[in-house]
Order: C-alpha cells, then structure tokens, then sequence
C-alpha cells in the first residue's frame, strides 16, 4: 500500500525498500538529494532523470527540510 507523503514523493513498503520516492517511481528521494548535493543544478537532474519535473524537485527539498526540522533534546 502506498502513502503519499504530499502530493509528490510516496513511501510504498514494497517499492525500493520503503524509502520515500518520487511520485510512485522509483527514483529515491536520496538519489535526487545526492545529485544536487553533487553540484548538479535542478535543470541538471531533470535531464538525468527526465521522468521527474521541477516541482519534484521543490518537493523533495521541502521533504528534506522537514526532517532536519525536529528539536534535539538533551538529558541534563
């Protein structure tokens, strides 16, 4: 059963080992964010992968960006 995160990236159990995905395919949230972090620019990724469009990419970061985005507690 596949869950949608957002519109765009989904975590299907039996699609890529669980890890979040764009769209249902089977690029990897982490296979965009390590293109990126490569250099490559968004009009790079999109023709590596020209399956994803650039609002895959905006959603992937904001994605990213809210699992960063947690408090870090520390035990006193």
């Amino acid at each position: 059963m596949t869950h949608f995160v957002s519109d765009r990236i989904t975590v299907n159990p039996e699609q890529c080992g669980g890890r979040p995905c764009i769209r249902g395919m089977r690029i990897r949230v982490v296979d965009v964010l390590e293109l990126l972090a490569a250099g490559l620019s968004f009009g790079e990724v999109v023709e590596e992968l020209p399956d994803l469009e650039e609002a895959d990419l905006f959603a992937v970061m904001k994605f990213a960006a809210s699992r960063v985005d947690h408090p870090v507690l520390v035990a006193a």
